[in-house]
């Protein structure tokens, strides 16, 4: 049996292979409501239906001003909840694991999808973060409080709840790619002299605030994976050893797996995204903290995704770009690897939208 179809098991989670499909920003809700729509359920349908193990929505907000875009999802009200049903049912229908990643865009929200600041006559908002240091491009965010801090500490408790109960089955929490947790965890962003800056352990306070109020609201059969962005390509900023160690006191807090990307903090960078470029990322948090982690970024063929898991740098695969191209890609990587899979699509009626 080839790794990459070797089934897995997370708490009490099954897992029929490790070709697991990555949050992907869809930007396709109206109005500006954060709703999801038809188009959520045939985008991860697909996915699912074509054999992946996982199936993991976009990073859907947990507050109105936590969405990158007026486009994005969100989890925050009880509408949205119930609109991610039949998404979540059909994933799982189809023999994969519904996912949903919960985020926080921080200083890098209410963004016009061109890197520009969404203005406020055209339904901007104002954003918020550690410190009073802006992303390019966008504005300057409101330095957060305490007091603020608890708030979006009980709004990412809110959303996990609303996502189990939506039928989801792993619960992800973003903390990568410069949103609002990552903001807090790297010193470059991270400027404050209060118990949330300064210190490891004090820029991961934040962090492992969420991860402990997220376990209690979902309690112990569904699993916790974090999303990490593990160096911010930069001198001095957040590296693959602070990542390793903040995982190894997430999962002592509840936290099952680490899905391993980079970047995302800073805009005047350039990185040579050659492939598999982040895998040695993944090897360094697994390695180091001692944690299951998925590597992603730019793992395009079964042998490259199967070599990882040989060479133990990863526990599983995200793949993105391969999955768009081809959403079924598990199908072919089985055919490619000499695996006999039994994944049918299943006719199913998930219910009507409201």
């Amino acid at each position: 049996m080839a790794l990459l179809f070797e089934p897995l098991t997370i708490r009490d989670v099954y897992f029929r292979n490790r070709i697991w499909v990555p949050p992907m920003c869809q930007f396709a809700c109206e109005d500006q409501t954060g709703n999801p729509n038809s188009w959520h359920l045939v985008n991860a349908g697909s996915y699912a239906a074509g054999g992946a193990g996982m199936v993991m929505v976009e990073a859907t907000a947990i507050s109105p001003i936590g969405r990158i875009t007026a486009q994005c999802a969100g989890i925050w009200n009880d509408h949205q909840r119930d609109l991610w049903k039949p998404v979540a049912a059909f994933i799982e229908s189809q023999g994969s694991v519904p996912a949903i990643q919960i985020a926080h865009a921080g200083r890098k929200a209410s963004d016009d999808m061109h890197e520009k600041a969404l203005p406020l006559d055209q339904g901007g908002w104002e954003t918020i973060g550690p410190s009073a240091l802006a992303v390019d491009g966008l504005t300057v965010p409101r330095v957060m409080t305490t007091e603020d801090i608890a708030v979006v500490v009980q709004e990412f408790a809110d959303a996990a709840r609303r996502s189990v109960e939506a039928g989801f089955k792993v619960i992800e929490i973003h903390a990568a790619h410069g949103y609002l947790l990552h903001e807090f965890l790297s010193p470059l962003s991270n400027i404050r002299e209060d118990q949330y800056g300064g210190s490891l352990e004090n820029r991961a306070r934040f962090l492992l605030e969420v991860v402990k109020v997220v376990r209690e609201q979902i309690g112990s059969d569904i699993p916790l994976f974090v999303r990490f962005s593990a160096t911010d390509w930069v001198d001095g900023g957040w590296n693959p050893e602070e990542t390793a160690i903040v995982a190894k006191w997430c999962q002592e807090l509840g936290a099952d797996l680490f899905d391993i990307s980079s970047g995302g903090l800073l805009r005047s960078i350039f990185i040579s995204s050659t492939p598999g470029y982040q895998v040695p990322f993944s090897e360094t948090v697994k390695n180091e903290g001692k944690v299951l982690t998925a590597a992603v970024g730019k793992i395009t063929t079964a042998v490259q995704a199967e070599q990882i898991l040989q060479e133990e740098k990863a526990d599983a695969i995200f793949i993105g770009r391969q999955l768009i191209n081809d959403p079924h890609f598990p199908l072919r990587a089985a055919h490619e690897l000499g695996i006999e899979v039994d994944y049918r699509p299943v006719p199913h009626r998930p219910g009507y939208w409201n």
